[in-house]
This record gives structure tokens, sequence and C-alpha cells, in this order.
């Protein structure tokens, strides 16, 4: 354990809180991880394109039931229990994956492994921003984010290194390698602190003051400790359910859901989920080079948040927001029209498709990634932002749920008669215990990704009344705004 009687160390507070955003480097590694999994668990099963939205699914239901757990758990065990436990269900979780003898069980060890991926999504964040040092709090809190997208990254190298085309079980050690980064997590919480809100609100005061002067500024940690008390001591009893309901409450609610539905329905896990897939039907031959075109996506989806990390505070949200979602549209539309001539484009379709999953990867990071998770925090009154960012982070789980469960069927039917695209996939073959090729009809997903597009207008529209500029805006002014029943594009100009 650290040792208490240490003194103020600077960077002691950065290596915990890179230890606890290990969680949303699991976080994406075991969301991006079966990306690269599906063509081959999908033919070593001989499973539908239905089955496999199924196995999809099941990890985002089980983030959503984590999601629903975290905020009593945490606050009755600790931040850093409700984390043990999820970095235990990580293990166990990816050991299950790789072992899963049938797509039912697979079904099964998804479930359980999104409870732990719906437990970081809320806990992760909340543990780093509770330990971490007023002057710093920002900059740590994005790991978190930062880390999604390496995590993204890494599950698709995971699956480059393992992918066999003569091998279908080659699924299998791509899930197993997310034990390495669970047991990192596992190891690393044991030796970190609890956080010194949660201790001071179970009456453990000696032990908050002992950690906050190993993280906070020498200055500043009897103002945190009196901080702290006020807040416990005003919000000593905790808001119902029933007050996020309230009139005046009505408009942070739908910014909530509302940036949560349109970051979801502009398609974003499409491209997560079913990269290689996609590309497999746009024309790269062999499941290897459909995971190189997924590692791609990785890469520019890490680099440009980086990039949002800095454009954030400068741009402002309402700005960013719409730079971003109209380059959204644009890329789905240019998207959508490379499928629709696809037989015309030939060979050069293919790199037409990857140019502009690039440029849509580009746009949606900078933008819809970090605002979904950012906004939420910023327009709830501190009574209630935990319930509120808690319904925000369940809309996300929700929607993005509705999404992998749809998209083949949304290609299924917008794909008119005779136009699907047609691959040839190896098929193991029990009798002969070869592969044998087969002519498999993958629709066409020309519709999927106008539709999308057509979200990513009414998201332009819906966005030009109701998402809020609340850079620079104290969140005390964000509350009274509501309160006073302003509009929320008129926030920046009110208190300028």
């Amino acid at each position: 354990m650290i040792k208490e009687e240490k003194k103020y160390n600077k960077n002691l507070v950065v290596v915990i809180a890179t230890v606890a955003a290990t969680g949303g480097l699991l976080f994406g590694f075991d969301t991006g991880v079966i990306s690269g999994a599906i063509p081959f668990f999908q033919q070593d099963f001989q499973l539908s394109n239905s089955m496999v939205e199924n196995i999809t699914t099941a990890g985002l239901v089980g983030a959503v039931i984590g999601a629903m757990l975290t905020g009593k758990l945490s606050d009755i065990f600790g931040r850093k229990k409700t984390i043990l436990v999820t970095a235990i269900i990580f293990v166990l979780g990816a050991i299950w994956s790789g072992w899963a003898p049938n797509a039912n069980m697979l079904i099964f060890a998804r479930l359980f492994i999104g409870l732990a991926i719906g437990i970081s999504s809320f806990s992760v964040p909340l543990y780093i921003a509770e330990i971490s040092p007023t002057k710093m709090r920002g900059r740590l809190v994005s790991l978190f984010q930062l880390l999604i997208t390496i995590g993204i990254l890494v599950s698709y190298l995971s699956d480059l290194a393992f992918a066999n085309n003569n091998n279908l079980e080659s699924w299998r050690p791509m899930f197993y390698m997310g034990v390495i980064p669970g047991l990192f997590l596992l190891i690393g919480m044991f030796f970190l602190p609890e956080t010194p809100r949660w201790l001071m609100s179970k009456g453990r005061e000696d032990e908050s003051r002992k950690i906050l002067q190993r993280i906070e500024e020498p200055g500043l940690v009897e103002d945190s400790i009196q901080r702290m008390k006020g807040e416990i001591e005003k919000y000593k009893e905790r808001a119902g359910f029933k007050e996020i309901f309230r009139p005046w409450l009505r408009t942070a609610l739908i910014i909530a859901v509302g940036i949560m539905f349109i970051q979801q329905f502009v398609g974003i896990n499409t491209v997560i989920y079913y990269s290689p897939k996609i590309f497999m039907i746009v024309g790269f031959e062999g499941a290897r080079a459909d995971i190189w075109g997924a590692v791609s996506v990785g890469v520019i989806n890490v680099l440009f948040t980086v990039l949002s990390l800095f454009m954030i505070d400068k741009l402002g949200r309402r700005k960013l927001y719409f730079i971003g979602l109209s380059g959204i549209v644009v890329s789905l539309f240019a998207l959508g029209m490379v499928f629709a001539f696809h037989t015309a484009l030939g060979d050069f379709g293919k790199w037409m498709a990857i140019s502009f999953v690039w440029i849509y990867i580009a746009f949606f990071a900078i933008s819809l990634g970090p605002l979904g998770w950012l906004i939420i925090s910023e327009v709830f009154p501190l009574r209630v932002r935990g319930i509120g960012s808690s319904i925000g982070s369940l809309s996300n789980w929700l929607f993005n749920g509705v999404v992998a469960f749809t998209f083949f069927k949304i290609v299924k039917l917008f794909t008119a008669s005779g136009s699907g695209i047609i691959t040839q996939e190896k098929l193991y073959d029990e009798t002969t215990h070869t592969f044998v090729t087969h002519a498999v009809d993958n629709g066409n997903p020309v519709g999927a990704f106008w539709f999308y597009a057509f979200i990513g207008i009414l998201g332009l529209v819906w966005g030009y009344y109701f998402l809020p500029e609340t850079k620079d805006v104290p969140l005390e002014k964000i509350e009274e705004h509501w309160r006073q029943g302003k509009k929320p594009r008129d926030l920046k100009e009110r208190v300028d």
C-alpha cells in the first residue's frame, strides 16, 4: 500500500490516474475486440448475421445492467472496491469468451463482460475525478476517454496478431488477450488509495486527510477538506429519482438523452463492431486484410481524440458539435454513394470507402465522441448530477445496443432485390475437413449509411435548439439558466 506519511508528490497522482484509467483501456478493448473476431467465429459456428447481432448486443445489454448498478454499489462499498470487482469480471469474462464452445455460451460470456464495461464507464471517471487535485482534474479525467480509444486500437492490433485465415478458431486468443490489461488493473488498483471524498462521506476524516496530503497541493488540503464537509452536509439527504423529472430540469434531461441518441444513431458502433465485415463487403480479401482496415480506423480514432482535447475548450461545445456532425453527415452520404456505385467504381471503390470511413471517424472523434460524456456532466445541477449522468450513460448503452442489433436488419431492409454485394468467403466443411469457398450475399449497406446520415441532419436541427454553449460558463450559472426557463442556445449569450 502507499505509505501515508510521505509528503505531497505531484507525479504520484498522475500514476494513480493512469492506473485507474486502464479501466478505460479495458472498456475500449472489450468493445473493439469483437470486430476482428466476428469473421472467424461466424464461420466457426456457422452463424447467421442475426446471431452475430445477438452476440454483439449481449455485451451492450450487460453494460446497461452494469451502469444501472454502479452508482449505488460505489456509494456503499467505495470507488476502489468497485473497480477491483470490475477488473475481476474483465479477467473472468475474457477467459470465458475465449473458451466458449458454442454461440449460446459466447452470448452469456459477452453479457458477463458487458457488466464490467458498464461499471467501468461510470466508476473509473468518478474515481479519477475524486482522486485528482483541483488544478489537474480536467486533464486527468480526459485520460479515460483517450484510453478507451487506445483500448479499441489495441484490440484491433491483437486481432491482427492472431488472425489466421486457415484457422477458424483464431478468434479465441483474441478474447484471451483481455486477461493481460485486466490483471494490470486488478493488481494496480490493489495498491491505490480510496478517494478522499468517499472516505469523508463515511466519517473517516483522518484517512481522507492523509491521502489528500499525498495528492493535493499543501496549501489546498484544508480548503479541500472544508469544501467536502460542506458538500456532504448540504447534500446529506440524497436527491430522489423523481427530482430529475421536475419541469425546470426537463431541458437538461432532453439534452443528456438527445446528445447520446445522436452520438449513437449516426452509426459509430457499426464501424467499431463491424468494420472488418464492412471492409470485406467492399472488396478487401481475407479476414487479416479486413482487420488491417479496422486497425487504421483505431489509429485515426486515437489521433483525433487527442486533438479534440485541445479543441474543446478553444472552439467551444456548439461550434465543435456543428463542425463534427456536418463532417459526419457528408462522409456518411459519400460512403453510401460508394456502395451505391460499387460495381462501376471497381477496385478503386474500396479505397474510396476506407477513405470516407477515416474521414467519418476523424469528425466523430473530435466532436460527438468526447462531447457526449462532457455535456452530461455539465448540464445537471450538483444535487442531481449523479442521477442525471446515470440516465445519460444508460441512454448511451441502450442506443448503442439498438444500433448494433439492427445494423444488418437495416442493411437488409434497404437492399433492393438483386442489388446485394456478393463476397466469396471460406467456410470449414466438417465432412471433407477442408475450407470450401461459398458465395455470400451481404446485402448493400448504402441505405443504412444514408439512414444514419439522415439522423445526423436531424441532429444538426436538434443541436441548434437544444445544445448549450457551456464553455467558460460556471455550473451554478447553468443551473440558474434552467430555473429561469431560458432556452439552451441562449445560455452563453445570457451570461456573457
